[in-house]
């Protein structure tokens, strides 16, 4: 039993490689690859460190093939690690305990974890009698579940009628039968539309605050970031480059705001080209991006300028700074191995 500080994930220089064999192209290269085979390592992870607390919705995030994924699949115990070592809910994942088992879920946007040809309601009794949920337990659980997402009329199709939006939140529903502690998501909004998304962020929010579960969430998409994880951890070429809170990410990264101003036409927007900073002119609209400490001091004189409708100072888009920070990721690595 974990103490009620303890982390409920705690990771320390865990590592994954991967033994790569290379097939030469052509007919000859082919069958000399058969006796002799060249092959090299790919490190997926490289001796990560991470803790995690009891109810933290935290964010991994990263390129394809950052080490997302494998990360996900090492804290669950799919896979087993080339060193390092993990804890979770004080359970080493990969020794695949039957108590371990029963306290998490793992929700893989790309894989379906419900029987294709059934209904829903068929794939939950299986999870009933495979967790050995109570019965009461379960159809109380089941209905609370399906009534937050809106799928009773749902559970009776079988699964491929269904479209992907509603698939997932069966998915959400079925990870979530046996009450787990600890929730993995990877990609649990991939290719879904905007209302889908939305419904599936209110509803994870409801179930994290409500049961206080502790959850990683690896996505490719800022607005499942922005609306549900105060943490973010940063994951480059299999090591942590970031590990802190979204608010802090933004300050850390980012040396300017963008000032958004309305004008009354395409030709007072153009005016402000030659204001000193860094503008783009969409028609009647001018988008600056002016030094975050100097906002006070410029914007007035800016708007003293007349002919400004409307304006707005944002900070940069949180796509923009992830994705700075992946193309600087390998920079980063060549000077800290060169220091090193």
């Amino acid at each position: 039993m974990l103490a009620a500080d303890e982390p409920v994930i705690r990771v320390a220089g865990l590592a994954k490689e991967y033994r790569v064999f290379d097939k030469p192209e052509g007919l000859l290269a082919s069958i000399r690859g058969i006796f002799h085979r060249s092959s090299r390592v790919v490190d997926a992870l490289r001796g990560v460190d991470l803790a995690v607390g009891r109810g933290e919705f935290v964010a991994l995030l990263g390129p394809n093939g950052a080490g997302k994924t494998t990360f996900l699949k090492l804290l669950s115990g799919i896979i087993t690690p080339s060193r390092g070592t993990a804890h979770v809910l004080g359970h080493v994942p990969w020794e695949r305990a039957d108590d371990f088992r029963r306290r998490f879920a793992l929700v893989m946007g790309q894989r379906n974890q419900l029987w294709w040809d059934l209904p829903a309601a068929e794939s939950f009794r299986l999870h009933q009698e495979i967790y050995r949920i109570d019965p009461t337990r379960f159809a109380r659980t089941r209905d609370a579940l399906v009534d937050m997402l809106g799928v009773r009329k749902l559970i009776l199709q079988p699964v491929r009628e269904l479209s992907l939006g509603e698939r997932m939140k069966l998915e959400l529903v079925a990870a979530l039968l046996h009450e787990p502690e600890v929730l993995f998501l990877d990609e649990p909004t991939i290719g879904l539309d905007v209302v889908a998304q939305h419904t599936i962020h209110e509803f994870l929010r409801h179930v994290q605050r409500e049961r206080r579960v502790t959850v990683m969430l690896t996505t490719h998409y800022m607005k499942d970031v922005a609306a549900l994880c105060e943490r973010v951890v940063v994951i480059t070429h299999g090591d942590i480059l970031y590990d802190g809170s979204l608010v802090d990410i933004v300050d850390r990264f980012t040396t300017h705001k963008i000032v958004t101003l309305d004008l009354e036409d395409a030709a007072a927007a153009r005016r402000l080209a030659g204001c000193g900073y860094p503008c783009e002119i969409r028609g009647p609209q001018a988008i600056l991006r002016i030094d975050r400490t100097r906002i006070a001091d410029v914007l007035p004189d800016i708007l003293r300028g007349g002919n400004v409708r409307d304006v707005s100072v944002e900070d940069v888009p949180l796509e923009e700074i992830v994705a700075e920070l992946f193309r600087s990721a390998p920079a980063r690595q060549a000077a800290q191995e060169a220091a090193s």
